[in-house]
């Protein structure tokens, strides 16, 4: 078997494909290709069998998780009393306490909340502790689903994690707790240290030791890990090999070059402080992997075995996946040992130059390769300068920050620390600096709807083949290969620009209205108002529905540019992600009403980012490529911001479409008087289904087919009220609506059209 583990890994990896795309095209494909090798003689009976066990275990040994349905519980649970263990640490925010519960009655697992009405510290209830047996009363409660395309699934999250349910707490002082474990121990370190680094160092200097020491980046600015997010460096804020390492190198220094252990005791001793530290750095897969690897390392060498880097990766993952099934959920957990098999497959090519710039430059090349599929499936867009980036940034922080971070640690009791904590703040403001400046001028991402599962499983196929052709230095064959890569990445790239299909999209962002309109061959994209919720009482805007509905979805379509966003009236539940909107994404213009005031802070940054303001009245007309859209109203200042929406008629997929925005009966009731004969086939019901508007006889007049109501689930206004709702099903229409059917699509050509719901 040795050397010949990857074959066996491969196997597990078929096996999870196999089971996340309910496919079993790729076990069958994986099977003919070992029998193909068995029957050339370049693989052996034992491997054979053992790979084809393997496979067919793990096929049966993956869970699949059965509550990604995006359906709204109906079901209501009486309040129950729960008796069971904590396990895993408990985390605190300024918001809010939680923690996993494992009830010992159901064996099922919890996710306990409790948020803050006050200034409560977790340090006023010791008796919560990891490992604690815990009883108290509560209503467990299914987590929302996500309802909007691109939206992040918590429901699936926690289903990832064997987590079903979660039960809200009114106070702590219910529940009772005694005991704790030994994990509670290294959380409580870990609290420790970091509490400690912030008194010794600067705020700047203490949040990069503890996400680089501790892999805790919550103290990181938002704005810097969305920068390295954007530029595929956030693996540098993950703990993996690299930390890993210094940690093992400085036991060493201490244990061996002091002559405090001999050599066999200071292995020894690695042997057990290394899971403590992959725990007190924050346990996530990328640690663990490096830990667990060196381990093997040193077992190996103690027993006099040689080993091959691959078949101990190999080990590692199928000994990962056995003991918890459900890590292959995990992002983290596919990135880390993605990039550690790439980089294995390709360590004779790297070695190739003797050049450290060359080496480090094919290190990101690789990385990026085998991240790449992934970061489009999982967030749709990458960065293709990051290649060079990563060139430049990460032996930075290989060779200087990193190991600093760890030095600071040792040095901070002592007064030096403090000269320099100004020094690391100077160069890291410096590189902060450099990466803004490349964000403003060569930000160019490439942002791609997505790729399936099978398109993954390809493209790891075309680039193993490519860097064995790269390290035979077989350049015709490399060099087709690297084609058909380019070819499978452009495909999806280019699919919204070939559609004869365009996708209107009502987007759930609870009370309140954003249309997406995508139209046919990507001719133009446009949004009908972009709502957003408000802080209380201020009445401020938030990015919230911003950051996490308009923006993912956005990004799930492969939008990059907006040719116009059309802001129909002043509310916030209408206009409040326009700013966000226009501060991220390259719009050419905003269209407003004549009786829109403008803020002066929309003013600036509107003309900051070269974005042209047209006003609009009755009579006019819009051209977003191609598209006209009427303007029917208003035809004067009515005085408020509802009754002034810009009501807007045009035509989808041979159906007439009718935005009203928040207009009240009044102005219903002249739109009518206007606008005699016309017939609506799809009406975009006024002020989310209030019974100020939606008027009988305006309703009978244009007789719709379809009506579409944005409104929050359970909103206070009681939108939509059963009023409108009976005048619309009196007219015959069809009623799509947010709060029962999540986001609402309508995908149509030039001659029809059919509408989608995404809950079913």
């Amino acid at each position: 078997m040795k050397g010949n583990w990857h074959i066996v890994a491969l196997a597990v990896t078929v096996s999870i494909i196999t089971v996340l795309t309910a496919s079993y095209l790729f076990a069958i494909c994986y099977i003919a290709w070992i029998g193909f090798l068995f029957l050339q003689r370049r693989l052996g009976k034992m491997v054979l069998l053992l790979a084809s066990a393997f496979l067919c275990f793990f096929l049966l040994y993956i869970p699949k998780i059965h509550d990604l349905s995006p359906v709204f519980s109906e079901e209501s649970f009486p309040e129950q009393t729960f008796n069971g263990q904590i396990i895993g640490p408990i985390e605190e925010s300024s918001s809010r306490i939680q923690f996993t519960l494992k009830d010992t009655p159901s064996n099922k697992t919890y996710l306990i909340l409790y948020f803050k009405n006050d200034t409560t510290e977790i340090a006023r209830y010791p008796h919560l502790r990891t490992g604690a047996t815990c009883k108290f009363q509560g209503i467990p409660e299914r987590p929302d689903p996500s309802t909007n395309p691109g939206e992040f699934d918590f429901r699936n999250y926690l289903a990832s994690k064997k987590i079903t349910y979660q039960v809200y707490l009114e106070s702590l002082q219910e529940i009772t707790c005694t005991g704790q474990n030994l994990l509670h121990r290294f959380y409580t370190l870990r609290k420790n240290i970091t509490t400690y680094l912030d008194k010794r160092v600067s705020t700047g200097t203490s949040s990069w030791m503890k996400g680089l020491v501790l892999g805790d980046d919550s103290a990181i600015e938002e704005e810097t890990i969305e920068l390295f997010q954007r530029w595929s460096l956030s693996h540098l804020l993950a703990i993996s090999g690299l930390h890993v390492g210094l940690f093992v190198g400085f036991l060493y220094l201490v244990f061996i070059k002091f002559n405090v252990l001999t050599k066999e005791k200071a292995q020894w001793l690695i042997l057990f402080i290394l899971p403590g530290y992959a725990v007190v750095a924050g346990g996530e897969p990328s640690i663990w992997r490096a830990s667990m690897m060196v381990v093997c390392f040193v077992i190996l060498r103690k027993l006099n075995s040689t080993f091959n880097y691959t078949d101990v990766l190999s080990f590692v993952f199928i000994s990962f996946v056995i003991l918890n099934p459900y890590l292959v959920y995990q992002v983290g957990f596919q990135l880390s040992f993605l990039v550690t098999f790439g980089l294995l497959l390709s360590q004779r090519w790297i070695a190739t130059s003797n050049s450290l710039i060359v080496q480090g430059f094919k290190i990101s090349f690789v990385a990026q390769m085998m991240i790449l599929p992934m970061l489009l499936h999982h967030f749709y867009t990458f960065q293709p300068l990051s290649i060079l980036v990563n060139t430049l940034i990460v032996p930075y922080f290989s060779l200087l920050v990193i190991p600093s971070m760890f030095m600071f640690v040792i040095v901070s009791p002592f007064p030096i620390i403090q000269v320099l904590d100004k020094i690391f703040l100077m160069a890291q403001n410096l590189l902060l600096t450099f990466l803004h400046f490349l964000d403003k001028h060569f930000n160019y991402p490439w942002t791609i709807d997505g790729m399936s599962i099978e398109a993954v499983a390809v493209y790891y196929m075309l680039v193993i083949w490519f860097m064995y052709f790269v390290q035979l230095k077989h350049n015709l064959k490399a060099f087709f290969s690297g084609t058909l890569i380019t070819v499978l990445i452009s495909y999806f790239a280019a699919i919204p620009y070939f559609s004869s299909y365009g996708i209107i999209t009502m987007l759930d962002i609870g009370q309140g209205d954003a249309y997406v309109v995508e139209l046919p061959y990507r001719r133009g994209v446009f949004l009908i108002d972009a709502g957003a919720g408000v802080t209380f009482p201020e009445r401020i805007p938030t990015n919230s529905k911003y950051k996490k509905i308009i923006q993912p979805y956005l990004k799930s379509r492969g939008i990059t540019k907006l040719d116009a966003i059309i802001v129909t009236h002043k509310d916030v539940d209408h206009s409040g992600s326009v700013n966000y909107l226009a501060g991220e994404y390259k719009t050419d213009m905003i269209i407003v009403s004549d009786y829109y005031e403008i803020e002066q802070a929309s003013k600036d940054l509107w003309a900051q980012e070269n974005i042209a303001v047209h006003h609009v009245k009755q009579g006019d007309q819009i051209n977003v490529g191609g598209q006209i859209l009427h303007v029917m109203a208003p035809n004067k200042d009515k005085g408020s911001p509802n009754e002034n929406s810009i009501v807007l008629l045009t035509e989808f997929g041979g159906q007439s479409w009718l935005f009203t925005g928040d207009i009240g009966r009044e102005e219903e009731k002249e739109f009518i008087n206007t606008y005699e004969h016309l017939s609506i086939d799809v009406l975009k019901v006024a002020h989310h289904g209030s019974s100020s508007s939606s008027d009988e006889t305006f309703l009978e007049q244009i007789e719709p087919a379809f009506a579409l109501i944005s409104a929050g689930r359970n909103n206070r206004y009681g939108h939509p009220t059963e009023e409108v709702i009976a005048g619309l099903e009196k007219v015959g229409a069809m009623i799509l609506r947010t709060d029962k059917d999540g986001a609402v699509q309508f995908v149509f050509n030039r001659e029809a059209g059919t509408f989608y719901k995404f809950l079913p």
